[in-house]
């Protein structure tokens, strides 16, 4: 029996944002998200820059408070966790961020670094310098680094240091923030390999953010198309990419370049126009609207829900709802 790890309900971040004495408007950057990651799978979340994703994932992790919502990890609420369950539910979730130049001390060496979350939790590791140089060669670095400061190692290095930190307090649940976006494309695939080889042999389970598709179906199992802070689309993988049914998702799949020219002259390009709404204080109706080649009346009025279309692929759209 496949077990929900953690389960996510109508989870919204607003961030204030004033104007004047009196008024104040708000970036709505996650506005009413709900979802559901299963135990053992990759589940990705894709879209445009400014589209939530980050600020999501740092939800979930309660790295910041949400204006509304509630995240279940484990059948807890994690925003009603106090000392030593909040500490424990720490140790269990990490995240590997965006930019390994700055997510990572300068001040302190690689040891330290690695060391720093297992000494935070009292964790008893044994030797700590064999500890950290196993981690340090499973993540594909060598006893030579162990003392060595942040600025002395390449981009992909720094991620793979990253890793290692994450994978110090024997996590069960990882948030991944792009974690290969800034890496040469040869260091990606080495990166996302690894992360895949954890996954199976750590029995681990991710949240993969990211804004490239293709590295999204290679790692996950289920995908969400995220829209100016809300979800337009779940799917599985394969399905998503085989049969998109939001006009954005299939805007997103038709702009994935194609090797050969004979195959990309036959597919059908679908051409979005003008520029994405403001996050702050989007209006309430659907907010691609606008941009949208098949929009109705009923799109300009009113935000469509987020409905279950087929078993197991749920989208937001008008053109697929029906009383």
């Amino acid at each position: 029996m496949v077990l929900r790890l953690l389960e996510v309900k109508n989870v919204g971040k607003y961030f204030p944002l004033r104007r004047g004495l009196l008024s104040r408007d708000y970036v709505k950057a996650v506005d009413g998200v709900s979802f559901y990651i299963e135990e053992g799978e990759c589940f990705g979340v894709v879209g445009e820059s400014g589209c939530g994703k980050t600020t999501l994932g740092r939800l979930i992790l309660r790295l910041i408070e949400p204006t509304f919502g509630e995240v279940y990890y484990r059948g807890e609420n994690i925003y009603k966790l106090k000392g030593k369950k909040l500490k424990e539910f720490r140790k269990r979730a990490q995240m590997i961020f965006q930019d390994p130049f700055s997510s990572l001390n300068p001040r302190m060496t690689v040891f330290q670094i690695v060391m720093e979350g297992p000494l935070a939790h009292g964790i008893d590791v044994g030797d700590p310098e064999e500890f950290v140089v196993n981690l340090l060669e499973s993540v594909g670095l060598k006893r030579e680094h162990l003392y060595r400061y942040p600025h002395e190692f390449s981009g992909g290095q720094k991620q793979r240091i990253a890793i290692a930190r994450a994978l110090a307090l024997k996590p069960e649940f990882l948030v991944l923030d792009e974690p290969t976006s800034a890496l040469d494309v040869s260091v990606q695939a080495a990166i996302l390999n690894m992360l895949k080889e954890f996954q199976k042999k750590y029995r681990l389970t991710y949240m993969f953010i990211s804004h490239d598709l293709g590295v999204v179906k290679y790692m996950s199992d289920r995908i969400a198309v995220m829209y100016l802070g809300k979800f337009v689309e779940i799917a599985e993988s394969e399905e998503l990419f085989e049969k998109p049914l939001h006009p954005y998702a299939q805007m997103l799949l038709s702009a994935i370049p194609i090797p050969d020219p004979r195959l990309a002259r036959k597919r059908r390009r679908i051409r979005i126009y003008g520029e994405p709404e403001s996050p702050v204080n989007p209006p309430p109706n659907c907010r691609f609207a606008k941009r949208c080649p098949f929009a109705m009346n009923v799109c300009f009025t009113h935000e469509p829900p987020l409905i279950e279309y087929e078993k197991g692929h749920y989208v937001a759209c008008w053109l697929y709802y029906s009383e």
